[in-house]
This record gives structure tokens, C-alpha cells and sequence, in this order.
């Protein structure tokens, strides 16, 4: 069994899979419970100087991922500091409690956490190019408290000029990304957003931004000392996996936790060790940072390189042949590929349930 224990700036983690700072870690009952059924660590939900009022509806589960208008927390600060901080840190794992949002909130609220927090997360939803609101945050933060202070990031193309700014500003860590949006989806039926905001429009989360979390992750890590934890679509243990190896020394479970309740924490880490165990690694900080370490193997190329097919995992299900827009893919007695016509595009790889196709990705 591979070990799963991470450090993060002297804090000790059984596993790098953490709640995140939303629905799923709405109050100290419901954070136990997650470290109960196998979280490695608490993110609280983000407080402010006054609670949140939701529109709602403020949550839905669309076809093309996670929709949500929601905001900090609806509690009151006073009931975190008086009530919740303190039956989350019964459960006995290091706790990022999450705060935000401008520096003359930060500077009110900070104060407040100090006698619970191991370490904050700061959550700015800031989309903009100008490093200076969220610089100023940080420091607000760092003057009131004496613990590490994770700056909260939204999907930025520039992510490693902000990542630098912030690290150069004195941030002790980075946690990657916020939900993307603004996004709208409608209802069909009526023909009104599903979303209560003033403008119908939500923030995207779950699996359709992984992609673009990792990204952030991989640029981000490229430039930075400082530790990242990843957030942003992880649904099982590969995610954390390709997280890690992108980069993420930790990750955040929001939407799928949502879904699916406490229990998917413990879940994920089981799938974690199982992907560990049966690629022969034996510590999960193997994998951190293994993509850049791979970068070096990697060269561009243009010409088509056919995938190779093991024909006893094939199931002749048809499925790559369904989806070769360039017919270059026949299911007879065996899967067979046309050399000559195979664009090397990869689809048909990516799409086997039995991994029974390989393609050269150097």
C-alpha cells in the first residue's frame, strides 16, 4: 500500500485529498464528517464581514457540468468563530479556513480566525490582470495572522505573471482555480435562466474545467517555489493523480462532493492508492511535479503515429470505428488499423473502455 501523507508548510496530512471551501464544508458538522469518511484535510467555507445572501435556485447539475450562483458563506462570522471552527477542528486534521474578499473585509475578519486557522485561504474571484487588489489582500491577512496564507486564484491566461507577483509578494502558497464564468444555462421548458442571480447567469464547475485547472496548475508551478493545491473538477483518484503530476501538492474536492456527499473523500483516496500501488509507485510525492519532469522526453511532432492495439483487452465494442472520421479503423476478428489512412489524431485512444489501444505521446 503507498503512502499517502503529504507535508505542506509543517502541516501533516494523511492524504492530499482536502474538502474545499464551498457547499461541501458549509459548517464544522458537516467537516467532520468528511475527515470521518476519509478527508485529508478541512477547507472551510469562505466567511466574510457579513454572511452571504444567496439567490436562489443557486445549484444545478447540467449536462455540461456544474452550475452555481453561490457566494460565501450564509452564516454569520460570529457562529464560525463561536460554533463551527470549533467542532471542524474536533476531527483532528490540519484546517485552511477560508476568507475573503477585499483587504478592509480581510482585515476585520482575520483577526477573528487566528485562534483556529493552520493556515488561511484567501478567495478574491478576481478575473482581472492588475495583481494590486489581490497583493493587498494577502498583506491584510499577513499583518493579522501568523500562519501560512493561500492565495485563491481564478483561470487567468497569464497565470504565471500573477502566480510570481504573488510569490514575490510574500504569498506562502497558491490554490488553483476558482469556478469560470461567468455562464448561463436556460430552461428549456419555461425558457428562464436555472439560476436565480439578478442576471441568470452562474459560475461553471466540475469536470468541464479540469482541463483548464491543470493548466493553470502546470504554468503556475513552472515559475513558483511555493506550494499549490489544485481545485476544480477532481471526481476520482486519477484526477488527483494528473493533478499532482501537473504540479498540485494537494487538491480540493467541491462539486463532486456536492453530488455525491462526505463519503466520495474516502472514496478518492482509495482510488488514489489503488493507481499508486498499480503503477509501482510508492509514495504519492512521486508523482508531484512528474509532468515537468517529462517535459524533457517530449518533442513536437507533425506526422501521424498509428496507435498500437492489444488485442486481448479488445473488446470489439466499435467504438473507436464509430468516431474515425478518417475510416482508417475496421473491427473484424481483430481491431485493425490502416497505416496509410491513420491521421495519429489519438481520438480512438481516448475513448476505449479497456484501454486496449496505446499511442506515443513523447
Amino acid at each position: 500500500m503507498s503512502k499517502l501523507r503529504v507535508n505542506i508548510l509543517g502541516m501533516e496530512f494523511n492524504n492530499p485529498i482536502f474538502t474545499a471551501a464551498g457547499p461541501g464544508a458549509k459548517d464544522g458538522d458537516l467537516c467532520f464528517e468528511a475527515v470521518k469518511l476519509g478527508a485529508g484535510g478541512i477547507v472551510t467555507k469562505t466567511i466574510s464581514v457579513d454572511p452571504a445572501d444567496v439567490p436562489r435556485p443557486c445549484m444545478a447539475r447540467t449536462n455540461s457540468g456544474f452550475l452555481n450562483t453561490e457566494l460565501w458563506s450564509e452564516l454569520p462570522k460570529e457562529q464560525w468563530i463561536e460554533k463551527e471552527y470549533k467542532r471542524a477542528k474536533e476531527a483532528g486534521v490540519p484546517m485552511i479556513i477560508s476568507m475573503g474578499y477585499t483587504a478592509e473585509q480581510i482585515r476585520k475578519v482575520a483577526p477573528l480566525v487566528k485562534p483556529y486557522a493552520d493556515a488561511v485561504e484567501l478567495s478574491t474571484h478576481y478575473v482581472g490582470t492588475d495583481v494590486a487588489p489581490i497583493v493587498e489582500a494577502m498583506r491584510a491577512a499577513k499583518e493579522a495572522l501568523d500562519c501560512p496564507v493561500f492565495m485563491k486564484m481564478s483561470p487567468h491566461t497569464d497565470i504565471q505573471k500573477i502566480a510570481k507577483a504573488l510569490e514575490d509578494a510574500g504569498a506562502d502558497g497558491l490554490v488553483m482555480i476558482n469556478s469560470f464564468g461567468p455562464c448561463m444555462a436556460i430552461d428549456t421548458e419555461t425558457g428562464y435562466p436555472i439560476m436565480g442571480s439578478k442576471t441568470g447567469y452562474g459560475w461553471l464547475s466540475g469536470a468541464p474545467i479540469r482541463p483548464l485547472a491543470v493548466r493553470n496548475i502546470y504554468d503556475a508551478s513552472q515559475v513558483v517555489k511555493i506550494p499549490i493545491i489544485g481545485v476544480g473538477g477532481v471526481t476520482c483518484g486519477k484526477d488527483v493523480a494528473e493533478m499532482l503530476m501537473a504540479g498540485a501538492s494537494a487538491v480540493e474536492v467541491c462539486t463532486e462532493a456536492i453530488l455525491k456527499g462526505p463519503g466520495v473523500y474516502g472514496k478518492i483516496a482509495k482510488e488514489l492508492n489503488e493507481f499508486l500501488d498499480n503503477h509501482g509507485y510508492k509514495d504519492v510525492n512521486e508523482i508531484i511535479g512528474l509532468a515537468h519532469k517529462k517535459a524533457s522526453d517530449r518533442t513536437f511532432r507533425t506526422e501521424a503515429i498509428p496507435p498500437i492495439v492489444d488485442q486481448a483487452l479488445c473488446i470489439k465494442c466499435g467504438q473507436c470505428k464509430a468516431s474515425c472520421v478518417y475510416d482508417a479503423i475496421k473491427v473484424c476478428d481483430e481491431l485493425m488499423i490502416d497505416n496509410d489512412k491513420c491521421f495519429g489524431c489519438g481520438l480512438c485512444v481516448t475513448k476505449c473502455p479497456k484501454h486496449a489501444l496505446t499511442i506515443q505521446y513523447k
